[in-house]
């Protein structure tokens, strides 16, 4: 089910009646029906993939169980490691098994080899499956560095694992953070159900006017590249970075949003990434659950920057070479990890950590910029050719014709509202609010406003965001 559909616009409403008309008095009655919305929630996909969450869920309750009784630190390990092989198998499976292949045949004609494809499986990659095995496994790894008791509920875990509103594209939520929440009863306020559904409108601004008014110009672009010039793919690149901030944070505040009506707060995921002095900077602001998660759970255990410069730096790499190839099955997404391991790298050697000011903070849009080509790009192929011709033919812009024209105009005219609200919020939060304005006509006029924008330029139709596929 997708936040942006009408089956989720009558999905919500009801499963808020049952659970604080209903299910107020009683935790683990709210609980049961957090479960079975999650799972009406996931299922609606493919229902099959039910039993994957569900088995994930189960092994990991076990696993938490196995880890905290055992009395010697080898027993510990052996059920932590049953853990990670378990979820990265999953996950390899499902995710990877393909890529590897393809690439060992690719590999082989290279030599001269000649190989058919008969180990190719027809496997659908079941959505958020990134996102939920990385949350069950680091509940058992904190049990295992005795950050965390297990939870004896099973019901507040499997529902803790399978929460709705983050459950397919994050936020990727520790288990110190929001398992604990399930235990304890959670009180209705209107002050945070209000506050919720203000940032699941701007959410919806982010989504519907932003991402999807920006994904017309971009997909016209990139999906047929040798159609148009240099200039043409600067442009879709940089609507595509509003355009994947805007289809990820707005899912983000969504999924904050919905969580805070029935009581939760999740973390936060986006803090204004392009204002970013440096690329190091921008990933303390970028999809900050992974980030986190990469940082506590691959780099620090390879060392960090507790070892000698030679290994900080490859511990620096092999990180972001890893987060890359997370994001997707593709040898463009390794790349695109590997540039800004490299970046990092960089920024380390002349340490320029701690940079200030707009043209640092330019030069880091161009850097990143520069890493979304490959990102965005269906083949390295096509990323080098466009590489190659923004450099030696920058030539014409296009700018769409027909329709098109009105659609790059409105994305252009979401881009700019979106920027002029970020440079307030970054640069100058102290100053008028509308947002948290005391007087209220102004509050709910300025909300009134985005809600006509989200009518008025918003795309309808339902269109998946880009995460899902991660």
């Amino acid at each position: 089910m997708l936040f942006n559909s009408f089956e989720f616009l009558a999905f919500l409403p009801l499963i808020l009646v049952l659970y604080w008309g209903i299910a107020y008095k009683y935790i683990q009655l709210q609980n049961g029906v957090l479960l079975i919305a999650s799972y009406i929630f996931y299922g609606w996909w493919d229902w099959r993939f039910l039993s994957l969450i569900g088995l994930s869920t189960l092994v990991d309750y076990c696993v938490g169980f196995g880890i905290y009784k055992s009395n010697t630190k080898t027993t510990k390990k052996r059920w932590l490691w049953g853990s990670i092989i378990f979820n990265l198998g999953l996950l390899g499976y499902f995710k990877y098994y393909n890529f590897f292949v393809d690439s060992w045949i690719q590999m082989l004609s290279n030599f001269g080899y000649q190989s058919e494809n008969t180990w190719v499986l027809q496997v659908i990659l079941p959505v958020g499956i990134s996102f939920y095995t990385f949350q069950t496994m680091s509940y058992s790894i904190d049990i295992y560095r005795e950050k965390l008791k297990p939870t004896k509920n099973f019901i507040a875990f499997a529902a803790f694992v399978s929460f709705f509103p983050q459950l397919v594209a994050g936020p990727i939520e520790r288990a110190t953070n929001l398992l604990p929440q399930f235990l304890n009863k959670r009180e209705f306020t209107h002050k945070t159900f209000s506050y919720g559904i203000k940032l699941m409108i701007w959410g919806f601004f982010l989504k519907l006017v932003v991402a999807d008014r920006a994904a017309i110009y971009v997909n016209a672009v990139y999906n047929n590249f040798e159609s148009h010039e240099g200039l043409s793919y600067i442009v879709a690149t940089v609507f595509f970075a509003f355009q994947i901030y805007g289809d990820f944070a707005g899912y983000s505040l969504i999924a904050i949003g919905t969580a805070k009506l029935f009581g939760f707060d999740l973390m936060t995921n986006f803090n204004r990434p392009y204002f970013s002095a440096s690329v190091s900077e921008f990933w303390t602001r970028w999809h900050i659950s992974l980030s986190t998660w990469f940082r506590d759970y691959v780099y620090i255990p390879l060392g960090g920057n507790r070892v000698v410069k030679p290994r900080w730096l490859f511990n620096l790499f092999i990180t972001f070479l890893i987060s890359g190839l997370w994001h997707g099955a593709n040898w463009t997404f390794v790349i695109w990890g590997g540039l800004n391991g490299i970046y990092l790298i960089i920024e380390v050697l002349i340490g320029s950590k701690n940079r200030k000011g707009i043209l640092n903070v330019l030069m880091t849009f161009m850097l990143i910029n520069f890493a979304w080509i490959f990102f965005r790009a269906n083949t390295i192929e096509q990323a080098l050719s466009m590489i190659k011709t923004i450099v030696t033919s920058p030539g014409r812009l296009y700018i769409g014709s027909g329709d098109d024209i009105a659609a790059s105009i409105y994305a252009a005219v979401a881009i700019a509202i979106l920027v002029m609200v970020e440079i307030k919020k970054e640069y100058f939060n102290q100053l008028f609010s509308i947002s948290n304005n005391r007087l209220e006509i102004i509050r709910l006029g300025g909300y009134a406003i985005v809600v006509f924008l989200i009518l008025y330029l918003g795309v309808f139709g339902e269109s998946q965001f880009i995460y899902f596929q991660f």
